[in-house]
């Protein structure tokens, strides 16, 4: 998401040191962040969260990576973003793979759409960035009764010594506000969201995998992490990208590397 139009969760923001825009990534955001795996809409099928012919709407879209996983199921999507430059990548990227949304501009706490208009309202990797409680409302006035929320993660995970923990450690250096790292890709505080607004049989859903990067693609999923290009000046962008260049020659010369990652589900029910 590109933060500057939408209202602004302050912890979130502090998180990530300040003022954010993705708008500044789309490219690199478009051509090297890893979208969901096939493994998670895979789970989706599997346990009837996302159904074909579905009225889905997908909040905090980006570059649409979940809204677009969506339509290859069948299910009829809109997504939502205040970020013309990372729609104008989705529809790009949809238009590649074939399939059809519907972009549409907003942001989540304050959603366009009629009362009971979809079946399925999903955001994936941006709930940190919301008014939490405002979008949890607005996600429940838009479902239909009996219909779905579900908040999904795909982060990277930091162990000791690997190539995660050494990327935090630099960008750190370069970004010393940013407190995004050592994270777990688990947000237990999304479920206390979910039930405050009303949603019911709440469950989770996790797994790790380890998904593949070239040097190429994780120093561009980097740029276009919160941390670095969404946040800091072009010339510091640039000395980052060096040293990470330098970092990954040096210490972690296999290419592609294996970057672990978890995915993480939160969802419920309209009550």
């Amino acid at each position: 998401m590109s933060q500057p139009d939408a209202p602004q969760d302050p912890d979130a923001l502090r998180a990530f040191g300040g003022s954010v825009s993705f708008g500044r990534t789309a490219a690199d955001y478009a051509t090297h962040r890893a979208g969901f795996p096939q493994a998670f809409f895979d789970l989706l099928a599997a346990r009837g969260y996302a159904t074909p012919s579905a009225r889905a709407l997908d909040i905090g879209t980006g570059t649409g990576t979940l809204a677009r996983g969506l339509a290859r199921m069948g299910l009829r999507t809109t997504a939502l973003d205040p970020s013309d430059d990372l729609m104008a990548q989705a529809v790009q990227l949809d238009t590649e793979a074939g399939v059809t949304t519907t972009y549409i501009k907003g942001v989540a706490e304050s959603l366009p759409f009629d009362d009971a208009a979809f079946d399925l309202v999903t955001a994936g990797q941006c709930w940190h960035w919301f008014d939490r409680p405002r979008a949890a409302a607005e996600a429940a006035r838009v479902l239909r009764p009996g219909g779905r929320c579900l908040i999904a993660h795909f982060d990277w995970l930091p162990l000791p010594g690997n190539v995660v923990a050494a990327t935090e450690a630099l960008i750190l250096a370069h970004n010393p506000a940013w407190a995004g790292a050592q994270g777990t890709g688990l947000y237990p505080a999304w479920l206390s969201d979910l039930a405050t607004a009303g949603f019911a049989g709440l469950e989770t859903a996790s797994f790790d995998i380890d998904q593949p990067y070239s040097h190429t693609a994780w120093r561009g999923r980097i740029r276009a992490s919160a941390g670095v290009a969404a946040s800091l000046p072009e010339d510091e962008v640039a000395r980052f990208d060096s040293a990470l260049e330098r970092l990954l020659r040096t210490d972690f010369p296999d290419d592609p590397l294996q970057i672990p990652h978890r995915v993480w589900i939160a969802t419920g029910l309209k009550g």
